[in-house]
């Protein structure tokens, strides 16, 4: 299915009602250092660093890529519950790939340290991880 990956500068209504569907099934860990779906939704679109996946005008997929110098980090990927396994996160992460790249940069994920469903992202798409502490 033929995913549109964008950089989220404003969410229309339907928009922020797809992020929280997105949103709604994430583990707890996936929020830190947000409080919970709302404050990540609200937070990431305020500064700029919210993209999602989409697919007939619908958000299945979002995540937040922070732009640096020379790293770009991507992190709290998340796609809806009946949309995974599709290849949606596959695209949201080579599409910030490509554009870390367009930019100089290289992308790496960025989790909580022993969170085996990054380490394993990371190791399918073969893109390199930092963890942050706990």
């Amino acid at each position: 299915m033929p995913i549109i990956v964008e950089l989220l500068n404003e969410a229309s209504y339907q928009d922020q009602q797809d992020l929280q569907k997105i949103y709604r099934d994430a583990p707890d860990w996936l929020f830190a250092p947000f409080a919970g779906d709302v404050q990540l939704i609200e937070g990431c679109l305020r500064e700029g660093s919210l993209i999602g996946g989409r697919f007939n005008d619908r958000l299945l997929g979002a995540a937040r890529l922070q732009r640096h110098q020379d790293v770009w980090h991507l992190s709290q990927l998340c796609v809806r519950k009946i949309t995974r396994r599709r290849g949606v996160a596959e695209r949201l992460v080579n599409e910030a790939r490509e554009m870390a790249s367009q930019s100089g940069a290289t992308l790496r994920l960025l989790a909580p340290a022993g969170h085996l469903e990054a380490q394993a992202l990371a190791a399918k798409l073969k893109v390199p991880l930092d963890t942050l502490p706990g």
